[in-house]
């Protein structure tokens, strides 16, 4: 397995001096953002695709740094109700996908999406129970007329230009948040369509990470290594649907933290064992989110906690074998 930074969290600073620090760090991977929620502070579709002497700057600073990019990544919502938005985000998935074949990256990451509840809707509605039967009909338009009709499409433009894993991660508000859904949208679409395994948003949804990883064997074609604390006082009370806003961490159910701020070294390395077992040998990507701690802290401790549960320099064996 290798070490990865999505490397959102320097945004602030230049391609190379991202590249440069993370390099020193023992970083062997990067994922870029390309557009959507995670921004293009570091590729940019639109000064790179036509520019291949920009594409080749790219590919030297990453030799350079003794990099690779394990993914791009555009999450956004491309079914949303309002076209323009959806339109939006879909144009960023294409941009990406583009881009991902002129550097030879073969996947991306980004989210399902969510629809509205009817064609005259403004929001995304994400549906949590089946009463009363007006949200079984909403996820019956959902999946059936918006959902599996754009993935279908967007899958085949990504296997025409390369692309032949997308990387939905399991994320709450969204169609695809869990790997029975994950799996829903793969059987309907065809094995395109895999997990960006992020276990922060399975803990705080009661999912236990080693068994969703077993579920999805052969499914998981990028891992997001972020944590989630779960404050048993406030679940308690109020359980785990939470709309308190991130900064609230006092109050909130959870709160995503470093890696072994929410979960310990015994859990981390159930995880990393049991993907060895399933044949994910790719890399963990780190994604900082935690509020409490300045990005530099947060991905430094990461980076220490994940050299020691990370496997391994060369397959494992018995004297036996």
């Amino acid at each position: 397995m290798k070490l990865g930074v999505m490397t959102v969290l320097f945004g602030n600073k230049s391609v190379e001096e991202t590249f440069k620090y993370l390099s020193k760090s023992g970083v062997q991977a990067v994922e870029l953002g390309t557009g959507g929620f995670p921004g293009r502070a570091h590729a940019n579709p639109d000064e790179l695709l036509n520019n291949d002497s920009k594409i080749q700057e790219l590919k030297d600073l990453l030799e350079k740094y003794n990099l690779e990019i394990s993914s791009l990544s555009c999450h956004g919502n491309p079914v949303h109700p309002q076209k323009e938005i959806a339109d939006s985000f879909h144009q960023d998935f294409e941009k990406t996908v583009r881009l991902g074949e002129k550097l030879g990256v073969t996947r991306v990451n980004t989210f399902s999406g969510c629809p509205g509840d009817s064609p005259n809707s403004m929001y995304p509605n994400w549906v949590t129970c089946p009463w009363p039967d007006d949200f079984l009909k909403i996820l019956e338009y959902q999946w059936n007329d918006v959902l599996i009709p754009y993935w279908e499409k967007a899958s085949a433009f990504a296997k025409e230009h390369g692309v032949d894993m997308i990387c939905l991660e399991m994320h709450p508000g969204f169609a695809v948040y869990n790997p029975e859904t994950l799996l829903k949208l793969r059987s309907a679409v065809g094995d395109v369509i895999g997990a960006n395994f992020d276990p922060s948003h399975l803990f705080w949804q009661g999912i236990d990470p080693v068994a969703a990883i077993r579920e999805l064997r052969g499914a998981i074609y990028h891992f997001h290594a972020k944590d989630t604390k779960i404050d048993a006082m406030n679940t308690a009370v109020n359980g785990v649907l939470d709309t308190k806003h991130y900064s609230d961490e006092l109050n909130r159910s959870w709160v995503f933290r470093t890696v072994g701020y929410g979960n310990d070294y015994q859990l981390w390395k159930d995880i990393v064992s049991t993907l060895r077992m399933v044949g994910y040998d790719y890399v963990l990507s780190i994604e900082h989110e935690d509020s409490l701690m300045t990005p530099t802290e947060g991905l430094q401790k990461a980076i220490s906690f994940l050299k020691e549960v990370m496997m391994f320099e060369e397959e494992g064996g018995m004297w036996w074998a």
